[in-house]
C-alpha cells in the first residue's frame, strides 16, 4: 500500500522542453542541459538551488553534473526505457518527502533520431533484455510484440482496426494545435488504413516517432512551491507495480493485473477516482497500448475499449481528452516525459488552442512490465 500521507506533499514547479525532431550536433547531454535551463527559467530557480538530480537516458550522471556544475545531495540514473519516466517522478517525490533534497531536477535527453537508433534486437542499448528467449526466432522489436498483443485482443474481443485508426487520427488532430509537435498534418481514417504495415496488423501510423529532444521537470515540496514563479501542480497520487516473472511474454492479460493493482493504490491516495479525471496522458508507444491502459485502469470494461474510444471520448471536446499534445504518436516519442509536462501545462492553463477548460485532475499512465501512474492536481487535496 502506498503511503497516503505523501499525497500533495510535492509539486511540479518547473518544466522545460527543447525543440523536437532531427537536431544534428546535439548529443544527449546537450539536450538535457537545454531542457533543464528551460525548466529553471520556467520556475525562477537557479542551478545552484538544485540539490537533487535524476537523469534518464543520459549516459552518465557524473558527467552531467560536471557540465552543469552541480553537486547534488541526492542523485540517481535510470535505464533508458520509457517506463522509467514515471518511476523517476515518483522517486523524486519520495526524496523530497524524506528530506533528502529540496529541489529535484529530472532530466531526459534523447538524440536517437540523429544517432540512427532502431528499437529492438539483442543489441538495442535501450531495451530491457526481457523476452530474450524470442530473439532466435526473429521476434526482437517492441512493435512486433504489441502487434501480437493487438492480434490477441482482436481475437478475444472483436477489436477492429478502425478503433486504432480513431486513436491515431485523434492524437494527430491534437498535434495540429501544438506548435512544438513534429507531425502536425492531419490525416483521415482512410489514410491510416492505406499506410503500410510495419508488423501486421499494425500500420505505420500505429507507431510512435523516434526523434531527438530533451525534457526536464523540477519538483519541490508543497510549501516551497507556493513561493515560486508558476502555480504549483501537485502530485496527488502515485503508484507502481510490475509483471516481470510471468512465464508468458507478451502477457496474456495485457498487463491488466499490475494496472489494477496500481489503480487500487493510486486513487485512494489521490482522493479522487477515474471518474474525476479531466484528461489523460496515456503512454502511446503504439496505438494498442491506449486500449490496454483504458481497460486496465477501469475507464471501460475489459474488451470494450475499441468501441469506447470510437465514440470520440478521447478527443478535445470529448468526455476524456487524451494526449492533448499529440502524444508519442504525433508530438514526439519522449518516452513519457513530454506527456507529464503536458499534464503540468494543462493544469496551469497554458495550452492555448488545445487547452482542456477547467481541468483540475489529470492522470498519467504507462502500461508495461513496470506499470506506473501519477495523478496531478491543481490542489494538494
Amino acid at each position: 500500500m502506498v503511503e497516503r500521507s505523501l499525497a500533495g506533499r510535492a509539486a511540479a514547479v518547473g518544466v522545460g522542453t527543447t525543440a523536437f525532431g532531427k537536431l544534428p550536433g546535439y548529443d544527449d547531454y546537450d539536450l538535457g542541459v537545454w531542457a533543464l535551463q528551460e525548466a529553471l527559467n520556467d520556475c525562477g530557480l537557479a542551478m545552484a538551488d538544485i540539490d537533487g538530480l535524476i537523469v534518464n537516458r543520459i549516459a552518465d550522471y557524473q558527467r552531467f553534473g560536471e557540465i552543469v556544475g552541480l553537486n547534488p545531495r541526492f542523485v540517481s540514473i535510470t535505464p533508458g526505457q520509457g517506463r522509467m519516466s514515471g518511476w523517476c517522478i515518483e522517486t523524486a517525490v519520495m526524496a523530497l518527502a524524506t528530506g533528502m533534497a529540496r529541489h529535484v531536477a529530472l532530466v531526459y535527453g534523447n538524440n536517437g533520431r540523429s544517432a540512427g537508433d532502431r528499437y529492438g534486437g539483442a543489441s538495442d542499448p535501450y531495451g530491457s533484455g526481457g523476452a530474450g528467449f524470442w530473439f532466435p526466432w526473429g521476434m526482437t522489436s517492441p512493435g512486433a510484440f504489441h502487434a501480437l498483443m493487438f492480434q490477441r485482443h482482436r481475437e478475444l474481443y472483436g477489436t477492429e482496426h478502425r478503433h486504432l485508426a480513431h486513436i491515431a487520427v485523434t492524437f494527430r488532430r491534437h498535434a495540429a494545435l501544438n506548435p512544438g509537435a513534429v507531425m502536425r498534418e492531419p490525416f483521415s481514417e482512410a489514410d491510416y488504413h492505406a499506410s503500410r504495415y510495419i508488423a501486421e496488423p499494425l500500420h505505420l501510423l500505429d507507431y510512435c516517432l523516434i526523434n531527438d529532444g530533451g525534457v526536464a521537470m523540477i519538483l519541490t515540496t508543497a510549501d516551497r512551491a507556493r513561493d515560486l514563479k508558476q502555480p504549483p501542480v501537485y502530485v496527488r497520487g502515485f503508484a507502481q507495480a510490475t509483471q516481470l516473472a510471468d512465464s508468458s511474454f507478451p502477457p496474456d492479460d495485457f498487463w491488466q493485473a499490475p494496472m489494477a493493482q496500481v489503480a487500487r493504490d493510486l486513487y485512494p491516495m489521490a482522493g479522487v477516482g477515474a471518474q474525476d479525471m479531466d484528461a489523460l496522458m496515456i503512454y502511446d508507444n503504439f496505438t494498442p497500448t491506449v486500449l490496454f491502459s483504458l481497460e486496465g485502469f477501469g475507464f471501460c470494461p475489459v474488451g470494450e475499449s475499441g468501441p469506447w474510444v470510437a465514440d470520440g471520448r478521447l478527443a478535445l471536446g470529448g468526455k476524456l481528452p487524451a494526449n492533448t499534445s499529440g502524444g508519442h504518436l504525433s508530438e514526439s516519442y519522449m518516452q513519457g516525459w513530454a506527456l507529464n509536462v503536458e499534464a503540468v501545462r494543462q493544469l496551469r492553463g497554458q495550452c492555448g488552442e488545445r487547452q482542456v477548460q477547467g481541468a483540475r485532475h489529470i492522470q498519467y499512465m504507462c502500461a508495461a512490465p513496470l506499470v506506473t501512474s501519477i495523478v496531478y492536481g491543481r490542489d494538494p487535496r
